[in-house]
């Protein structure tokens, strides 16, 4: 489902994914960067070492906050009574630190409250 658009044309940015595929298998990935032209500059940054920054300048309490928050949400989404597998960890699957930049930037830009999500905000506008 797409939950961001772009506000200059419409064109989706981020959508949200089920907890679970049609099969069952647990996704752990809710938001998904769909912008073509976020995800190259997103990548330009992960390749200057962004992560590695991004992981030494955000709180690391704040960020375990965040992967806390991120789970609480895709769990609440899962089917009543499931049983089976189930997605873990916290933002993109991560269960600590920072794996990627364009999963938190996603969920940041659906409203959740990613201090990581907010670091890329301020670099890709810097």
């Amino acid at each position: 489902m797409v939950v961001v658009r772009d506000g200059a044309d419409g064109t989706p940015a981020v959508i949200r994914n089920d907890p679970l595929l049609d099969d069952g298998t647990p996704m752990p990935t809710r938001f998904w960067l769909v912008d073509p032209d976020v995800n190259r500059r997103i990548g330009t940054l992960e390749s200057a070492g962004g992560v590695r920054t991004a992981e030494a300048e955000v709180d690391a309490d704040e960020l375990a906050h965040a992967h806390r928050r991120y789970a609480a949400e895709r769990d609440a989404a899962l089917p009543a009574g499931h049983t089976g597998p189930a997605p873990s960890g916290g933002v993109g699957g991560t269960r600590t630190g920072v794996k990627c930049l364009h999963t938190h930037y996603a969920w940041w830009l659906a409203g959740g409250d990613d201090p990581v999500g907010a670091w890329v905000h301020d670099h890709l506008a810097g």
